[in-house]
């Protein structure tokens, strides 16, 4: 392939052509960094509710989230890739697990747009974040929130769509590769907020004393 491709930003809009374009011309540190910078909105995302403020300063939080997020991001898509790419088999993929770690680590880039959303929050209205029972201001949150749903969804599009370049699918085929291991993930990815969560308090109760 020779045109050259941004892929944070054409996967918003051509998934396959961006998967084909790293699969091709990057190399795995560029899926790590990739994934690393990713996955720092989507932690973001995971600090609703979770009660860390006050118990944790903001800017520890923040430290905290920068230096962890990569770390369970590179697991998580690892993870994720090892779960997809035999389901893709099971539909005549050719996919390889390389092909497959790289083409995943493009599927969370959306959330890189709600870093600043969720940032901005944190520091404007630290409780309404991170405790849901409490009011504040309206505005931020909503549009915030708004944001995450349509990212997220699109996220999913995009899975689909390099998951069916990677493995040489048609896009249904994709979609099922993808249902099962999802729940699957999703199961893991909790785990992983939850033991997030329990480092976070852990830190927190250390340095508290």
């Amino acid at each position: 392939m020779n045109e050259k491709l941004n892929p944070f930003l054409s996967v918003w809009l051509h998934p396959k052509k961006t998967a084909r374009f790293v699969i091709e011309n990057k190399g795995f540190p560029y899926a790590l960094l990739t994934v690393a910078v990713s996955y720092i909105g989507v932690f973001c995302a995971s600090l609703i509710d979770t009660e860390l403020y006050p118990l944790l300063p903001l800017w520890g939080i923040l430290l905290i989230l920068l230096i962890l997020s990569p770390i369970f991001g590179i697991i998580s898509n690892a993870i994720y890739a090892l779960i997809v790419w035999p389901m893709g088999k099971l539909f005549n993929g050719v996919g390889t697990y390389q092909d497959m770690f790289k083409a995943l680590s493009l599927i969370a880039i959306p959330y890189i747009i709600l870093i600043p959303f969720y940032i901005i929050w944190m520091f404007t209205d630290p409780l309404s974040l991170f405790y849901t029972d409490m009011e504040g201001s309206l505005v931020l949150p909503i549009i915030t929130l708004l944001f995450t749903v349509v990212v997220t969804i699109w996220c999913m599009v995009i899975s689909i769509g390099v998951v069916a370049e990677a493995h040489k699918i048609p896009n249904w085929q994709a979609f099922l590769t993808i249902v099962i291991p999802t729940i699957i993930f999703t199961f893991l990815i909790i785990i992983a907020i939850i033991v997030l969560a329990l480092i976070i308090v852990a830190i927190g109760a250390i340095f508290g004393y």
